[in-house]
């Protein structure tokens, strides 16, 4: 097409801007000004590779492979278009689409140590994944929790942390003592003996794989109920939430709606004092699957990476068949639906639906259906559906939030999945409510974090709170090689 010099020097001038926000982290902004950029001059690649980095940083991933394939679509030699559509596909565990990108790119800057790693990397892991599936309905190959006896694991004498012991009926219990102690133990980044992490893991196992995929929840009489959103292995932030708001116990019930691991790099302290409150108050702590305790995050974002540094790979495969048997949904009072992503492509979903998801047999959320909607959709503003900007799950409107409630006689959504600048949002006409818990996301989008506390009769109460101190260990610590690529 035609482009006048005028809109030309205009747009390259706009760019300038785009540039200088996005230096400045401001990527909301950066985007309209490259919009911009690409309305005046729609023939220039890099207004679309820069605008797709900006959706990267905000997550965006299907948004940011879109305008990696407009950019191609005017410039197929733009290296730097394949290496973000990489990204995006890397960031999405699509490690397939991903390697075909790495490919072209260490083909074209074949001194590029860089691109090399993540080349090589990327190879590794599309291998890794292919001998899994091979094996995976392999009768010859039981899970780890068939096989796994923790009770065998011996306890060195030169151990001094909290145990866990046999009752008096010869079953083991743990004790909210041990738990004290344990979490003492995390702050001071010391760990629990492995013995007693896989105890925990199996314990809860065990209760996940009895649970059926959506759980009714009732707010205790006379206590209180609190959701939280995702807390992503910010363990400080997370222990800061029990000791502002109260630990749970027989009058304090809390759930924990998904992403309780990856980017921060205390995932494994988090998700072993989330399980361990769960054996202690099985009716009192409610956990809810997240797109993150998924094979394919984890191996990206750092929760894989840390529990082998921490302990094992056998204690990551343990954690990977405790995430595939955790619930995908709650109902509170029989009012509010509460998942992590949200709602669906199709209009006639019932709680019924949702309950009779066959989670363990799937294990892994995929890439459409009820279960990977569950975990990955977002709303929108406008009415009806769009596009997923994540690349997976999709986008719902006010009126499907408003018909899907009326259809299963509830009142509410509540949702987490997304930073939010303030901790919550409500939208939709005060019928879906995202809320966030972790604060100062990855060290630096300085956002606040929050929780809602429910009482008996249905009554939201809001609550914000700031991010606290942790140790001088920076995000995704236990990241791959992947990393740098995704622009952390």
């Amino acid at each position: 097409m035609t482009v006048s010099e005028s809109d030309r020097v205009k747009a390259d001038q706009i760019k300038g801007e785009a540039n200088k926000l996005f230096s400045e982290k401001r990527f909301p902004e950066a985007i309209e000004k490259y919009t911009a950029a690409i309305e005046l001059n729609p023939t220039v690649a890099v207004y679309y590779t820069n605008r797709a980095f900006c959706h990267l940083k905000l997550e965006s991933y299907g948004y940011a492979i879109t305008d990696a394939e407009e950019a191609l679509k005017i410039d197929p030699t733009l290296t730097k278009a394949n290496y973000r559509r990489a990204s995006a596909n890397m960031a999405l565990g699509k490690f397939k689409e991903a390697l075909k990108d790495l490919r072209v790119v260490s083909k074209r800057a074949p001194g590029d140590k860089d691109a090399k790693a993540k080349l090589d990397e990327c190879s590794k892991i599309v291998k890794r994944i292919e001998f899994e599936k091979a094996i995976e309905h392999d009768d010859r190959t039981p899970s780890i929790a068939e096989t796994l006896d923790p009770s065998s694991i011996t306890v060195e004498s030169s151990y001094d942390g909290p145990r866990i012991d046999l009752e008096q009926d010869g079953e083991l219990q743990i004790t909210q003592d041990f738990v004290t102690q344990m979490i003492e133990r995390f702050k001071n980044q010391k760990k629990i003996h492995k013995k007693y992490a896989f105890m925990i893991i199996f314990a809860v196992y065990k209760m996940m794989m009895e649970a059926p995929s959506l759980i009714d929840v009732s707010v205790p009489e006379k206590g209180i109920l609190t959701v939280c959103g995702d807390v992503h292995g910010q363990f400080y932030d997370f222990i800061n939430i029990f000791e502002t708001n109260g630990y749970p116990s027989d009058t304090h019930a809390y759930l924990f709606n998904g992403d309780f691991v990856d980017r921060g790099s205390f995932s494994v302290e988090v998700i072993l004092t989330l399980f361990a409150y769960k054996w202690l108050y099985p009716d009192r702590l409610y956990l809810a699957r997240g797109n993150h305790e998924t094979d394919n995050m984890n191996k990206v974002y750092g929760f894989e990476g840390e529990v082998k540094a921490k302990f094992s790979d056998m204690m990551f495969k343990l954690f990977s068949e405790a995430f595939n048997a955790l619930p995908l949904a709650h109902v509170i009072g029989h009012k509010i639906l509460v998942v992590h992503g949200g709602l669906f492509s199709k209009d006639d979903v019932t709680l019924d639906d949702i309950r009779k998801i066959n989670r363990l047999g799937q294990r892994q959320p995929g890439t459409e259906g009820l279960m990977c909607e569950l975990l990955w959709s977002d709303p929108q503003p406008e009415p009806g559906r769009g596009a997923s900007k994540r690349g997976v799950g999709i986008q719902f409107g006010p009126d499907v939030t408003k018909n899907f409630l009326e259809r299963n006689n509830l009142d509410m959504l509540i949702r987490s999945h997304e930073v939010k600048e303030n901790g919550y949002v409500i939208e939709h006409d005060g019928k879906c409510v995202t809320v966030f818990s972790a604060p100062n996301y990855c060290d630096t989008v300085g956002n606040k974090g929050a929780y809602i506390n429910i009482t008996p009769d249905i009554k939201l109460d809001y609550v914000t709170f700031e991010h606290v101190p942790h140790p001088q260990v920076r995000p995704m610590q236990y990241a791959s090689q992947f990393s740098g690529l995704l622009g952390m």
